[in-house]
């Protein structure tokens, strides 16, 4: 998909963080030189979006010797230069200011994940002022870094303080304007550094009266305002051309949750969806006690021992509880005829061979249909657990059956596809169009472009899941040269949404 691009977001975002560590200069893969040995300073959301992009190996070839956490206790290290990559939150600046008073190391290069406001940008500059560190404070940068690439095509928000961006944040009865404009505000300014890290300014659509509308209308004016301000745009000179999407701009199609609420809920058997559900679930096992033996022992005899057994019981999903009794009268019924066809078998064999006159010959078929009516025999003595197995295959089968047909045309591939190929379709036609490049700021639901687009991506806004992203991979593999990044504000397995729901269902 993004891979076979020029570069993925992956890429691009990974070459930023090495032009990071690199004292914001770009780094040189062959560089023959040895690195400048440096520390690594950065909060949670730092390390979140770090981690799942450079090693520990790749750290050390830029010449990280320590990455510590900002808040953690940290020794003096006054000989070595420090690069601090931190969210631009009150409690962090603080934390900093106070390193640069305690003189901690040789330099600081400070580099904020999203844009530090002057109010606080002054707070550091009085701080460095005040412990006599001003020629210490090397270089502070703006990086625009504030998402987590997961994949090259498929990025999510934030991990921590995930919470304030949920879908249940979203959709609380409860919510004020005010807080309803945070999460918006959240959410926008993280798209908005995905947009400048990508290096393009998309045209956007949308549905009308949902969140998403929200997100769409406040990205669109924080692009607009950017691009007016030539002299300090974000998206001019190298860093517009040098994306993924430089030939044609690409299309955002911001959704909202709640036009699907149903693919959230399944489990499927992707990778990617396994080792999620995995990873955050306990093995739904449960622990049965067993007697092994007679309940009375004779006085003096060692005391009873009861064994364990382990049974596959998932006794805390639902559906099991309601469909676990469910007989199979079927089942048996088959098993049944299947004998009683055997033994008839067996009866007219041996009236013919009477009537023939050939009792006693070719006893090897006799003793074929003997074995095949023993095994029989003995397959309905165990019926009780050969049901259990074939219930199961069965309930497994029709979940996956049914899964398996919802996700040819899931709702977000759908959308994507009347969006992005032009398609007159009513569940599409009324969406807003914003083109922040445009000098005036009212939209229309009529696009201006005429032309299907080449590169777009889906942004599910409330969460997501790597059903509707694996859905997306396989919808693009049959488009010849276009692209499709996916990302989400949290992402979420049917556990994590479920209890989502639950929390809204008790207000």
């Amino acid at each position: 998909m993004a891979a076979a691009a020029a570069a993925s977001i992956r890429e691009r975002q990974t070459v930023a963080l090495k032009r990071m560590l690199n004292f914001n200069v770009p780094h040189v893969k062959n560089s023959t030189g040895e690195p400048v040995w440096k520390v690594l300073i950065y909060d949670r959301f730092g390390q979140d979006i770090i981690s799942p992009l450079l090693s520990v190996k790749e750290l050390r070839d830029m010449g990280i010797t320590l990455h510590l956490l900002l808040h953690s206790d940290r020794d003096p290290i006054p000989d070595v230069p420090a690069v601090y990559f931190v969210m631009p939150s009150e409690e962090n600046i603080d934390r900093m200011c106070q390193d640069l008073r305690n003189q901690l190391y040789e330099s600081y290069y400070l580099n904020f994940i999203s844009a530090i406001s002057r109010s606080k940008l002054e707070d550091i500059a009085n701080a460095a002022l005040a412990a006599s560190a001003v020629a210490q404070v090397a270089k502070v940068f703006d990086q625009y870094l504030n998402f987590i690439t997961l994949e090259d095509d498929m990025f999510v928000l934030c991990n921590q303080n995930k919470e304030l961006v949920s879908y249940r944040a979203i959709n609380r009865p409860d919510i004020t304007d005010t807080e309803m404009e945070t999460v918006m505000d959240t959410i926008v300014d993280s798209l908005f550094c995905f947009f400048v890290t990508l290096g393009a300014v998309p045209i956007i659509r949308c549905s009308r009266g949902t969140a998403a509308e929200m997100v769409a209308v406040k990205l669109d004016k924080k692009l607009r305002e950017n691009l007016r301000d030539a002299r300090n745009s974000l998206f001019t000179g190298d860093t517009l051309g040098a994306g993924q999407f430089s030939f044609q701009r690409p299309l955002l199609v911001l959704v909202d949750r709640n036009i699907d609420l149903a693919t959230p809920l399944h489990h499927t058997w992707t990778y990617q969806a396994l080792v999620h559900d995995v990873l955050d679930f306990h093995l739904n096992r449960v622990n049965l006690e067993e007697s092994s033996g007679v309940e009375n022992s004779p006085a003096g005899a060692r005391p009873k021992r009861k064994n364990k057994k382990s049974y596959d019981l998932t006794p805390v999903d639902k559906f099991w509880q309601k469909h676990k009794g469910s007989p199979f009268p079927e089942v048996a019924e088959s098993v049944q005829q299947e004998l009683e066809s055997y033994r008839a078998q067996e009866d007219e064999v041996k009236r013919l061979k009477s009537i023939m006159g050939l009792e006693g010959e070719d006893e090897g078929a006799i003793s074929m249909l003997s074995d095949n009516t023993a095994k029989l025999t003995s397959a309905v003595s165990s019926l009780p657990e050969l049901l259990e197995k074939k219930r199961l295959i069965d309930l497994h089968t029709n979940v996956a059956t049914a899964v398996l047909e919802h996700i040819k045309n899931l709702p977000v591939t759908r959308i994507l596809d009347n969006l992005m190929e032009m398609k007159s379709n009513p569940e599409t036609d009324d969406y807003r169009y914003f083109d922040p490049k445009m000098l005036r700021g009212n939209d229309s639901s009529v696009p201006r472009n005429k032309n299907p687009f080449q590169e777009a991506i889906v942004f599910v806004v409330g969460g997501g899941n790597y059903i509707e992203y694996q859905n997306l991979v396989d919808y693009i593999k049959g488009k010849q040269g276009k692209h499709i990044l996916y990302g989400c504000s949290e992402l979420f397995n049917a556990t994590q949404f479920i209890k989502q729901l639950s929390q809204l269902g008790q207000k």
